[in-house]
């Protein structure tokens, strides 16, 4: 899609008046032991390239922003000066797109008896919906069958408390979007106008920790499902010091509601380095990340940028140090590296490319995917698309496992990646939409720490030998797959649980 010039014009001087000098790795020194060019990943570089992307500079670089767009184009400066080669559209380092925000209007309104309730901040609207409400409100305990049999709740408004037990195979937050979903369903069917939630101390940990992402509503591509309107009835969540004064009795429920909807450009980075062999050069070895994360929100202790040191300027420092490796010594294969937009809004620069690839899907022979890769034990890692039913070629796994044994030798956490793990960790990075289209997809991580999407996730906290190491194992991935004369063979029973 095309852009105003006025945007184009500021990208240009955000490339002029924000690229950092580029120091020239030193050229590996091969050995009869190796002969990739490994010494070209290096920590210091990593380091200083996190520094600068997760500098409070760039505001937590969240998607549809300029923030975000800045960030991209410190990235596409940072592969022009290693000498990549623009692989975006028209010939630049940039493939735009739009991405789509349904959310809450400022103007919408919310009382319950007395208490007049700022919205998203006093009580949370769940799923997104337009209405106008003022019906009696009726207090139905935890809502059980017993509680509810003694309340005729049609045309009325029915407050309960949250309970139950966790689902085997979810997290608690993912147990608790279900719950809130599936009860308001079930409520509005026999006739509730609306379902207001009082949450427990378990959900209260969860609405302090996530209530601010309500505020910023929904996010997809354009018509996406995410952006749909698909609540039955407004559902409120209330945090747990409401239980006091949402049980009383002869209480209306006042409700304006109305949504709005805006777009906003989106952007991926994309460069390459062609391959030696002029039979293999049209295939790719694809190394991804994504560079935005959640941007400027409410303070916590004081601390309003989510800066995402780990989440995701890791991955960006890495895919940036196995880009010199391969420009110092490139592979019989290409190389394509792809910092892909809008992530934390819904793998929505993934999702892009995949359906619009500028390189074929059909010339891709594999993808590794740098997610969060700085944090907890520094022996120990993941890989996500290891096992089955995740798994979708056992030839990459094969080579990724090499690789480590050639390398770093990380303990490697199997939990992470098995389908009943309460997180589902492989549906949640941009190694998704690759692997739904076949394309064997691997993702590099050393998963979830307390940090994660606070403001305490800063370039302080990152393990950067750990992080140095992970690189070095996707550079060996990668290298190895980009050099034999076969490409990764596909399972040809590959089907995701869900």
């Amino acid at each position: 899609m095309k852009y105003t010039l006025s945007l184009l014009a500021a990208l240009s001087l955000s490339l002029g008046a924000r690229a950092q000098a580029q120091r020239k790795p030193a050229p590996a020194k091969a050995t009869a032991a190796t002969t990739d060019a490994r010494a070209a990943i290096r920590e210091a570089d990593i380091k200083r390239d996190l520094y600068a992307l997760a500098a409070d500079h760039y505001r937590g670089r969240e998607a549809g922003t300029l923030d975000e767009l800045r960030a991209s184009a410190w990235l596409a400066e940072q592969a022009r000066a290693i000498g990549a080669q623009p692989a975006g559209d028209d010939g630049t380092y940039f493939q735009f797109f739009e991405i789509q925000r349904l959310r809450l209007t400022k103007s919408s309104q919310l009382s319950i008896g007395s208490h007049r309730l700022a919205l998203n901040h006093d009580a949370i609207l769940f799923a997104p919906i337009s209405a106008t409400v003022n019906a009696p409100m009726v207090w139905v305990g935890t809502g059980t069958a017993a509680d509810l049999a003694k309340v005729d709740v049609k045309g009325k408004v029915v407050a309960l408390q949250f309970s139950g037990s966790v689902t085997p195979g979810l997290s608690f937050r993912r147990f608790l979007v279900a719950t809130l979903r599936d009860r308001t369903a079930e409520l509005a069917k026999a006739g509730a106008v609306a379902v207001v939630f009082v949450g427990d101390a378990r959900a209260q940990a969860v609405y302090e920790h996530w209530g601010h992402t309500y505020e910023r509503g929904r996010y997809d591509l354009p018509g996406g499902p995410n952006v749909q309107v698909t609540a039955p009835v407004p559902t409120i969540w209330l945090p747990a010091s409401a239980l006091g004064w949402a049980q009383q009795s002869g209480q209306q429920f006042a409700a304006t509601l109305q949504l709005e909807s805006f777009k906003y450009p989106s952007v991926n980075v994309l460069a390459k380095i062609p391959g030696t062999d002029a039979q293999l050069k049209s295939q790719y070895v694809l190394f991804g990340t994504h560079q935005d994360h959640d941007g400027v929100r409410e303070a916590v202790a004081g601390d309003s940028i989510y800066n995402g040191a780990d989440d995701n300027a890791t991955g960006c420092s890495a895919v940036l140090a196995i880009m010199r490796a391969f420009k110092q010594k490139p592979g019989r294969r290409s190389a394509l590296f792809a910092f892909q937009g809008a992530e934390e809004r819904g793998l929505l620069g993934s999702r892009y490319y995949s359906a619009h690839p500028i390189v074929g899907e059909k010339n891709i022979v594999a993808v590794l995917n740098a997610e969060m890769m700085g944090r907890n034990a520094p022996d120990s890692a993941s890989l996500l698309g290891r096992q089955r039913p995740h798994r979708n070629s056992l030839d990459l796994v094969t080579t990724a496992l090499a690789a480590n044994q050639r390398g770093p030798q990380f303990k490697l956490d199997t939990l992470w990646d098995r389908a009943d793990h309460p997180e589902g960790w492989f549906f949640r990075s941009d190694n998704l939409p690759y692997a739904r289209l076949g394309i064997p997809a691997l993702s590099y991580t050393t998963v979830l720490h307390p940090d994660y999407h606070t403001p305490r996730d800063e370039r302080e906290r990152i393990n950067y030998p750990k992080l140095t190491k992970m690189t070095l194992w996707m550079y060996l991935t990668g290298w190895a797959v980009a050099n034999r004369t076969e490409q990764p063979a596909r399972d040809k029973d590959f089907k995701l649980e869900r």
